[in-house]
């Protein structure tokens, strides 16, 4: 299965690990690696992660928690596209 990313996650991937490497680089490092073998994971098993109930297709549209950090994305026929991605404490109201 094919991996696609919105340009809003690649945002929120960059914006975390900057944000982490301010504090800690070595963290920043290890968060952003744990992150990345948590989304190729959605390749073979798409379905793992929670769907979104208020969704129209709650199948399709579901989130992965990965540590302290969520995981939006989307499944289609071919493709796993990752939509959003953000820190557990992080404010949403857009995602």
């Amino acid at each position: 299965m094919k991996l696609l990313f919105t340009e809003k996650a690649l945002h929120d991937l960059t914006r975390l690990r900057e944000f982490i490497a301010q504090h800690d680089p070595q963290a920043a490092a290890r968060v952003s690696e744990s992150l990345q073998i948590v989304i190729l994971k959605l390749t073979r098993f798409p379905n793992i992660g929670r769907p979104i109930r208020r969704a129209p297709e709650p199948e399709k549209l579901r989130e992965l928690i990965a540590g302290k950090y969520v995981v939006r994305y989307l499944i289609s026929e071919k493709a796993v596209c990752i939509l959003r991605v953000w820190h557990e404490k992080e404010d949403r109201k857009d995602g």
